[in-house]
């Protein structure tokens, strides 16, 4: 490695180090101390890719400029003049720009993170830290590139698409955002099946609908609405009320509602956990009793997701997970 490529390399490591240490603000738990190493190591190694990939489409990488040079984007980001911090909004064109870009070059480097596997004497490594720690990952478990591209288009999505007529529309989205997650926990584990999918993909878009009910004030701010303009429409909220520092008695209503469908999302999917033994069982008790801690938080806030973000509380979340483990579900 050259000397002027050297700072580059050294800030993508530092940058690396601080997106995986976010996995400790997540509802569940993403690789905990009870699952083999070996586990431990492949599911980090996922979460970073995952958050690396919603940084970028975000807009909330410690160094996108450093990145972006990493990858080999030619896209320049925009100046701060263009767009201050302190500004909150949807981003601007050149941003919008920008993100694409981005993920993009991380399309590219996953293409190597695959060519590295297949051909580990000849291929191009990966060009960030966080892509390369999928190789071995790749090669040990048979992984198809599939599901992470799926996750790369999620974050294309939110470039062009900031609000859900329907439904079945959001869902689509988490096709895209939230099922690849689950289905690679399950290849990583050597346990995947066509009915553990189905389980493990209403699983995880149930999660993924808890976090846009968590994240709806914060998101509103990027100029995203998650919340489908059917549901909205039918109880009268507008996004003007979406906007208020506290939710009036309609958003209440329209949140409940979410919550109740979210739980039954979760309630679908919850007997994946009664189809496996062992660890691999409370890791997916945990990750199923945080959507539920998560939508128990919203409850006991009284449905106010515009006041304050609520958070799971840990006691309650580890007594569901204890008894989901239990029950299988």
């Amino acid at each position: 490695m050259s000397a002027s490529a050297q700072p580059s390399s050294e800030s993508a490591e530092r940058s690396a180090d601080g997106t995986l240490h976010k996995a400790d603000a997540e509802n569940f738990p993403v690789a905990p101390f009870f699952l083999p190493a070996a586990w431990r190591g492949d599911l980090m190694a996922v979460y970073g890719f995952a958050r690396l990939v919603d940084d970028s489409g975000d807009g909330d990488l410690a160094d996108p400029a450093g990145t972006a040079r990493l990858l080999g984007v030619e896209t320049a980001p925009p100046t701060p003049a263009a767009t201050p911090s302190a500004q909150p909004g949807p981003p601007g064109p050149a941003e919008v720009a920008f993100r694409l870009a981005l993920l993009d070059g991380l399309e590219q480097d996953l293409d190597r993170v695959f060519e590295s596997a297949l051909h580990p004497a000849a291929a191009e490594a990966p060009r960030h830290p966080l892509m390369r720690a999928l190789v071995p990952l790749v090669d040990r478990h048979g992984l198809t590139p599939e599901p992470f591209r799926r996750l790369i288009e999620a974050n294309r999505v939110d470039q062009t698409t900031t609000r859900y007529a329907r439904y079945e529309d959001l869902i689509g989205y988490c096709t895209l955002s939230a099922d690849p997650v689950g289905r690679l926990v399950l290849s990583i584990a050597g346990v995947s099946t066509p009915e553990r999918i189905e389980l493990s993909d209403a699983v995880c878009s149930a999660l993924q609908v808890v976090e846009h009910l968590q994240d709806v004030a914060e998101d509103l701010a990027c100029g995203r609405i998650y919340l489908p303009a059917e549901d909205l429409a039918r109880f009268g909220v507008t996004e003007e009320d979406l906007a208020a520092p506290v939710a009036g008695a309609a958003v209440r209503e329209l949140v409940a509602f979410e919550v109740a469908r979210a739980r039954t999302l979760l309630d679908r999917g919850a007997p994946l956990v009664g189809t496996v033994r062992g660890r691999l069982r409370l890791l997916l008790a945990g990750f199923t009793a945080g959507g539920y801690a998560a939508l128990a938080a919203i409850e006991a806030a009284g449905y106010d997701v515009l006041a304050q973000q609520t958070k799971p509380d840990k006691r309650r979340l580890a007594a569901k997970a204890a008894a989901i483990f239990a029950k299988g579900r």
